[in-house]
């Protein structure tokens, strides 16, 4: 089987693991937590890094520590993972749902404007699959409306923005009043699961470190004000994000390489789309994605199929969130319709993208592709 995903584990992780183990520092106490927080955070160029333990946990996190509360209003795209609305729904927030650009399948800048209302508070653009957001329309929105800018760039460690505006590259997470990354095993650089809130704001990194640790009182232990949660991050997962962040670059440049080579591969064979890089964008390929376009007869779900009868994983895009069940129980989304969303979930897969990936195997993945569309368009009406 060619995996969807395979982390690279064979830096300093062994190394720093003993070093926790040996010295008895497994918990969120230890000195990893702290470095990695410092190291990270200096990466991507923000002052202040408060690691938790999962992206999950970061979102809500960093929404809590923006000051979203109860009936305020959230615009995201409907494509992405549901955490991005269950962040906001655990705050009695309300999330406002905005369909996708169907070229860089993130969050249509030019929609966001007319979702705005009172209660608006802040915009969570997602860097889908590693590309950025065009994040200037989102600048001016949030100026003129003041509104926070929450980043996700789960997907994005490294990945950069050409603002027109400020003149320069910026890395994503780097943006915004709070950026929130994942560490889970299929990210650039993992620590298994874990997370990150990052922040310029002083208050808004001490409001996500309390949240993170149950809001305890800092003169009176254990006398708590406001109710919150134990999303503390291990010393023992920060081990491994230290010793991954020692290879960031090296990973990038390796996704960065098979990335283009993906595309060369795929540009000839009819009926796939290869996710885009904009002017304004340097991705890092989180996953390497297509789309089949109206005119292939199967869909991505008998593609995938397909694709594991001959031993390659794939998966399938995100489900928009006004299509979740549990979302309709609930009575949200009734009657909003998203059909670029939704064309992208019916059309749209990504193939393998692990770090360990090899040029041989995209020759297989490719091959496989260009043979199961030939014979799919053979045997057409």
């Amino acid at each position: 089987m060619i995996p969807v995903n395979e982390p690279l584990l064979d830096g300093r992780e062994k190394e720093l693991l003993t070093q926790c183990i040996e010295s008895g520092w497994i918990s969120s106490e230890g000195p990893f937590v702290t470095e990695f927080e410092r190291s990270f955070s200096h990466y991507i160029g923000t002052e202040y890094g408060v690691a938790v333990c999962n992206g999950t946990a970061a979102l809500e996190t960093a929404l809590y520590a923006l000051g979203i509360r109860k009936d305020d209003e959230v615009i995201m795209p409907s494509f992405t993972i549901i955490s991005c609305a269950i962040a906001a729904l655990r705050l009695g927030a309300k999330p406002v749902l905005v369909d996708m650009d169907p070229e860089t399948w993130n969050i249509d800048v030019n929609v966001v404007e007319s979702k705005i209302t009172k209660k608006t508070r802040a915009i969570m653009p997602v860097h889908i699959y590693g590309h950025p957001v065009d994040m200037d329309p989102l600048f001016d929105i949030s100026s003129r409306y003041d509104l926070k800018i929450i980043e996700d760039a789960a997907e994005a460690h490294g990945a950069e923005y050409l603002s027109r505006t400020r003149n320069q590259w910026i890395k994503c997470g780097n943006m915004s009043d709070a950026a929130c990354f994942s560490f889970y095993a299929n990210k650039i650089i993992t620590t298994g699961e874990g997370g990150m809130v990052l922040s310029n704001d002083p208050t808004v990194a001490d409001r996500a470190a309390s949240y993170r640790d149950l809001c305890f009182n800092p003169t009176k232990r254990f006398y708590h004000t406001e109710l919150c949660y134990n999303f503390r991050m291990s010393n023992v997962q920060a081990a491994l994000g230290v010793a991954q962040l020692e290879r960031i670059e090296e990973f990038i440049a390796i996704k960065r390489t098979l990335g283009q080579y993906y595309k060369e591969k795929l540009q000839d064979i009819p009926h796939i789309r290869f996710q885009v890089e904009e002017p304004y964008a340097k991705t890092v390929h989180w996953m390497y994605a297509i789309e089949l376009d109206e005119e292939c007869e199967i869909s991505a779900e008998t593609m995938i199929g397909l694709l594991k009868e001959r031993h390659i994983g794939a998966r399938p895009f995100f489900v928009g969130l006004h299509a979740q069940p549990v979302f309709a129980r609930m009575g949200l989304f009734k009657g909003e319709s998203y059909p670029n969303t939704d064309r992208a979930h019916e059309r749209g897969l990504y193939l393998p993208s692990g770090l360990a990936l090899t040029t041989e195997q995209i020759d297989t993945v490719c091959s496989s592709l260009q043979d199961i569309i030939k014979r799919s368009s053979g045997h057409a009406r």
